[in-house]
């Protein structure tokens, strides 16, 4: 049986590392892992691409990123693909799906790992962005829209953190984006079988318990299929590939007062029928 609801974790009954299918797949097991609420699930034999559920029933102890850096071939990001967060960031609307990437190196996964601001980036402009996060599932080169769902192997929540300081200081937006530890995802994959639409979803990111954006993704400017074919001409997307589809109104830098990520603070993006990907914020 193929897998719908997958996480990455350590086992309370090892200490080793699995992949696991969620028995409960009503729970938010992001809040449950902060809470301390059991989460249990059934091993998943194989790879994130191709494991099988089996019957044996474990104990998470530890969320884990779903990918690790070895799996994820690259991370592609897309710039304002919400019409309302290119309004609030005084842009035009793009044209064409706007493109910057991340580094392997900025990958990390839901609490209790940690975002890290690095000294550089310590100057009050640390900002948040929530983002609906796709996995490719297989290797596809020049996907047309119509069959671009077939290469999706699921979708999972992300958060862009950005040093705005560094990424407006020039034109390309890759070294502000893309610092150590920076873009966590998780805290489950959910596979298109459930999603079917992933354009009929809230999403939200809370800053130390207040929603500080709330939007949907009925509101994208490029849908999913039309990001997957754009980013595909010409060129190979490889399984493990990640492609963050853009942030709704609400960062940090335009609001008045500013708000940006401080030392110890709790930031989290919540995500209809995904759940709730926390990490705390530390200063390096």
């Amino acid at each position: 049986m193929s897998w719908t609801h997958l996480i990455r974790f350590i086992a309370k009954e090892d200490a080793k590392v699995h992949l696991g299918q969620l028995i409960n797949t009503a729970r938010d097991i992001g809040l449950d892992s902060i809470s301390g609420h059991p989460i249990t699930a059934y091993e998943v034999q194989g790879t994130v691409f191709d494991g099988k559920v089996t019957e044996k029933e474990l104990t998470v102890q530890q969320l884990l990123c779903p990918l690790t850096r070895d799996q994820c071939d690259y991370i592609r990001c897309v710039g304002l693909n919400y019409k309302d967060h290119a309004e609030e960031s005084n842009l035009p609307l793009p044209k064409v799906p706007i493109l910057f990437s991340k580094p392997r190196s900025a990958l990390i996964g839901p609490y209790p790992e940690a975002v890290k601001i690095p000294k550089c980036a310590q100057d009050e402009t640390s900002d948040y962005e929530a983002e609906l996060c796709v996995i490719i599932g297989k290797t596809g080169r020049d996907i047309k829209e119509e069959d671009a769902y077939n290469y999706v192997l699921g979708y999972t929540a992300s958060n862009d953190i950005s040093a705005r300081k560094l990424q407006l200081s020039q034109s390309q937006w890759c070294f502000g984006k893309g610092l150590d530890d920076s873009m966590p995802i998780g805290p489950v994959v959910v596979s298109p079988s459930v999603i079917k639409d992933p354009h009929t979803l809230s999403i939200k990111a809370i800053y130390n318990g207040t929603t500080v954006q709330s939007g949907h993704t009925k509101n994208m400017i490029f849908t999913i299929p039309q990001m997957i074919a754009y980013f595909s001409q010409g060129t190979t997307l490889e399984a493990g590939t990640i492609i963050i589809t853009g942030t709704p109104a609400g960062i940090g830098i335009v609001k008045n007062p500013r708000v940006f990520l401080e030392d110890k603070s709790d930031i989290r993006v919540e995500i209809e029928n995904i759940g709730t990907l926390i990490n705390k914020v530390e200063y390096e």
